[in-house]
């Protein structure tokens, strides 16, 4: 499942169509009133899926496959074709938002660079692709980050490819003597709450002048040196006792 949601997204960023959110697709999208076909189905529909979030951005609500149809001056049946369902539409926006994430992920977790730096890169770009997005336009962002937030099961998948991809790093790292005496979804857990600041829009929304890539290199840092099962000395205390 993971891989075919990244293949997907990985097709539409080789075809050379602007990517959501970048400047490029902002200049592509503004003032157009009608979608032509193209005879390229793909194309098409991500003409369609770059409008639903035009119309979302100016109407602040999520969009729905009729309100689609009149923005883009086609017919319902032509938006149905391509959206069955309403949940589709829904679906094929965090699939174009979430776009160059998964590629990112993938070009990190395919490169040969040292695994701690692996670690920086794979949160890192993510994040300073996330931060330049808010401050283009922080109520859009925050607009799409509560669209996601009331059908969290529709974006779970994008957090569960991230884990996937996270996991693979965790693995690489454990084969080179790192995180020692940690299954992988023990230390998929703790690297995620660690660097949470970092991954989770609805906390940068709210502290995102506190967070800086040097930090975050130095949270990725700090785990390479001693991040690892066991009792180490700070758990097991049974009370709290008053120095004397």
């Amino acid at each position: 499942m993971f891989r075919n949601i990244a293949k997907k997204s990985l097709q539409f960023i080789a075809s050379g169509l602007p990517v959501a959110g970048s400047r490029s697709y902002m200049c592509a999208i503004r003032g157009r009133s009608s979608v032509v076909a193209s005879g390229n189905p793909d194309q098409d529909r991500r003409q369609l899926v770059e409008l639903a979030m035009q119309v979302t951005e100016r109407r602040g609500e999520e969009v729905s496959r009729a309100t689609l149809a009149s923005d883009a001056g086609v017919s319902r049946t032509v938006v149905d074709r391509h959206f069955p369902e309403e949940a589709d539409l829904f679906n094929a926006i965090v699939e174009l938002w979430y776009e160059p994430d998964i590629a990112i992920m993938e070009e990190v977790v395919a490169s040969d660079l040292p695994i701690q730096r692996k670690f920086f890169e794979f949160f890192a770009r993510r994040f300073v692709r996330e931060r330049a997005r808010f401050e283009a336009d922080p109520v859009t962002f925050a607009l799409y980050c509560e669209l996601g937030s009331n059908r969290f099961e529709d974006v779970r998948g994008y957090i569960d490819l991230a884990d996937h991809y996270l996991s693979e790093l965790i693995a690489e790292a454990q084969a080179e003597g790192f995180f020692p005496h940690l299954k992988i979804n023990q230390a998929l857990t703790l690297i995620n709450q660690m660097v949470m600041a970092y991954t989770s829009p609805q906390v940068m929304m709210m502290i995102a002048v506190r967070l800086e890539e040097d930090k975050l290199a130095a949270i990725i840092d700090t785990m390479f040196a001693g991040l690892s099962g066991g009792d180490r000395g700070a758990k097991g205390v049974t009370g709290l006792r008053v120095a004397s």
